[in-house]
């Protein structure tokens, strides 16, 4: 794995073969700022490394292998809950990939984009703007200056019809541990012209083994584009009874799966909502003691939200849209208020704003609109960093804007299990958990969406402040916890922080003695992120 010498070694080598001085940083206070975490836990990496071209990440593999010193590839170091740029153990040289940052093409016709690992979701949205007008890409809600590589590697989802992000990917070029390049799909085979637009290629299909793993560090992508409808319709549902929220899941996935619902659709509990847009009530939740039901009802009436909240968009043509409305107000009639907003009626909501705003009425309406507008964007593909203002909610001194969570100290753990699209599922969910939640002290910020017509995506977290080593305790105790319990009932997570990896082995698993045989031949030395999801050699799996 490396030592002292070899890491040294290693760096000289580093320094003598990349061309420019500024692309290795030993400095402290650099090392220090790779070393922040939303986790509870965090680790020091020996050194940082920036790649400017395939060129360099193939450089830098080789000398690591060489010496036999670990590496921990990061697009952004925007991977917020989930270990950050945070490397899983102590020491490790971090080849930070955001300066690869081009956009190599971006095809107006066949609606695809061919990006390097830097690339931020906000420069890929403004590149789309300029040269494919009539196409939107997927933003999730990580923020403006999130990787997209980096998402779809962690299988992320975003809110346009082509939310699942590696469904909506084709080839990659990469990087092998020791230098070598595999260009996956159609991409290897000289003089294709389908390369970006079919997936599979001929033969094994080898994307998969680079996204969740360690196998390889990947310097180019193919994502789609989702083509811009003809129409575009916002929906928003409140639930004001618990009790609908069975029924009401049940109806949505129905329209899901027939399609009637073509984009994700996300529900959200009160907290969830009101930690994005709303000051925390320190004066009746102190630290460790989870709000009371009757402020949280106070909460919802100021705010004007439900005790569960439903978002999503119905697009196509105008006939297909006012139809499939129709559908969906029909079949949760009774379950929630359901409104709708387009571009019309949100232009006039913001001119009303202008006539109201020192009334009663324009204070709240302010408030809903500041709610909406971000949310309405996502479903468009456009970033936002609106999401990222729940992160802070609960700390004393939270910003009053937060575009990085790291330097707010704020810590969260996202836990993630996936569950059946049934409300059965859902609310035995919710009974598992909110136990565990209360008995740690913290409330519980849930959200669900159905990534598609079978399946849900749950997105759970506690919040709490890095610098109070007993509300991380408690954080770490609480994501143990609940997260055995969802293993032990059949709700396994999606993605998973280095906290959680260890809780996904078992020693006779032959799935993880078989990812660990793919890893020993495709990185023998164990130099690319060592134990990240691919337990080690050597170890029980």
């Amino acid at each position: 794995m490396g030592d002292s010498l070899t890491h040294i070694q290693a760096l000289e080598h580093w320094r003598s073969a990349l061309t420019h001085a500024d692309q290795i940083n030993t400095d402290p206070a650099t090392l220090k700022l790779y070393a922040r975490s939303t986790q509870p836990v965090s680790t020091t990496p020996g050194a940082i490394l920036y790649p400017r071209s395939r060129e360099d990440v193939q450089t830098i593999c080789r000398i690591a292998n060489q010496f036999k010193c670990p590496l921990y590839p990061i697009a952004c170091g925007k991977n917020w809950g989930y270990g950050d740029a945070c490397a899983p153990t102590e020491g490790i040289t971090i080849v930070d990939c955001s300066q690869m940052n081009a956009i190599l093409e971006i095809n107006d016709t066949l609606g695809y984009a061919v990006i390097e690992p830097g690339v931020t979701q906000q420069q890929l949205f403004e590149a789309v703007q300029a040269q494919a007008p009539e196409f939107w890409m997927d933003a999730t809600g990580a923020g403006p200056n999130a990787s997209i590589v980096g998402n779809v590697l962690e299988r992320g989802f975003g809110h346009t019809p082509y939310g699942d992000h590696v469904q909506s990917s084709a080839g990659m070029e990469v990087v092998l541990a020791d230098g070598k390049i595999l260009e996956t799909g159609f991409h290897h085979i000289k003089d294709n012209r389908v390369a970006h637009l079919y997936p599979y290629g001929v033969g094994p299909m080898l994307d998969g083994l680079f996204s969740q793993s360690n196998l390889g560090i990947i310097t180019r992508l193919t994502v789609w584009l989702y083509p811009k409808p003809e129409d575009f319709s916002f929906f928003y549902i409140k639930v004001d009874n618990e009790a609908h929220l069975p029924q009401l899941i049940d109806a949505l996935q129905k329209l899901r799966i027939q399609g009637i619902l073509p984009s994700a659709v996300h529900l959200g509990n009160d907290l969830r909502i009101l930690s994005s847009h709303s000051p925390y009530p320190h004066d009746v939740a102190p630290p460790g003691k989870a709000i009371i039901d009757a402020h949280r009802k106070n909460m919802r009436e100021e705010q004007g939200i439900g005790i569960w909240n439903v978002s999503g968009s119905i697009t196509g043509t105008t006939a297909q849209v006012r139809a499939n409305r129709k559908v969906l107000h029909n079949a949760i009639h009774g379950l929630g208020t359901l409104t709708y907003v387009n571009d019309q009626k949100l232009a006039l909501a913001k001119k009303l704003l202008r006539l109201t705003r020192g009334i009663k009425f324009g204070k709240r309406l302010t408030r809903q609109v500041a709610a909406l507008e971000p949310n309405y964007g996502l479903l468009k593909g456009i970033p936002t960093d609106a999401p990222l203002q729940g992160c802070t909610w609960g700390l004393a001194d939270a910003p009053e804007h937060c575009s990085d969570p790291l330097e707010a100290h704020a810590g969260f753990m996202w836990l993630s299990p996936v569950v059946p699209a049934q409300g059965t599922d859902i609310t035995r969910l919710l009974d598992l958990l909110n136990p565990i939640f209360h008995d740690h002290g913290f409330d519980m910020l849930c959200s669900f969406t159905l990534i598609n017509g079978r399946a849900i995506i749950s997105i759970i977290n506690m919040l709490f402040d890095t610098r109070v080593p007993e509300q991380c305790k408690a954080a770490s105790d609480c994501y143990d916890a609940a997260m055995q319990a969802c293993m032990d009932a059949g709700y396994p997570p999606y993605r998973c922080s280095p906290q959680g990896m260890a809780k996904l082995y078992s020693p006779d698993d032959t799935f993880w003695h078989s990812t660990q045989r793919i890893k020993k031949a495709l990185d023998p030395n164990q130099i690319l992120a060592p134990g990240r999801y691919i337990p080690l050699n050597g170890e029980d799996a």
